[in-house]
This record gives structure tokens, sequence and C-alpha cells, in this order.
């Protein structure tokens, strides 16, 4: 019979600022219905203009929105 040693290894995971940070918004106002999205936008206020341009269009006013970035995991020392 073999052991197997297994060790605790601790990490991190953060943001990393120059990955950047992606905002979207999907109209959520009829689900089924509408299907429209703003796209992935590099500005948080991009991604809120088309929010405030798709209610003035089509009177829908509820929204998702979506923030992704980027985190890197390293090994605490």
């Amino acid at each position: 019979m073999s052991r197997t040693v297994l060790r605790f290894v601790p990490h991190t995971i953060r943001h990393v600022p120059e990955g950047g940070v992606v905002y979207e918004t999907f109209c959520a106002t009829k689900p089924g219905e509408c299907a429209e999205t703003s796209g992935p936008k590099d500005d948080q206020a991009a991604a809120q203009n088309w929010c405030l341009r798709h209610t003035g269009r089509t009177g829908h006013d509820l929204f998702r929105r979506v923030v992704t970035d980027h985190a890197r995991v390293t090994h605490d020392e």
C-alpha cells in the first residue's frame, strides 16, 4: 500500500488592473421577447447610456448588468 502526503498551500486571488474590466447590460424587461444587449464595453458609462437609449426607444426599464474583471491566483509566501 502506498501513502500520499497532502500539503495545504495557501493561495490568494486578486483583481489584475492591467486586465481591465468589461461592462455589459442585457434587457430583462421581456425575457424571451427582447434579447437586446449593449455588447461588451470598456466603459461603464457607455453600457449605462445604452440602457437609457434602449428605454427611450422601447419603454423597457429592467436590465441585467454584468461586470467582468480579470484575476490572478498567486502562491502565498
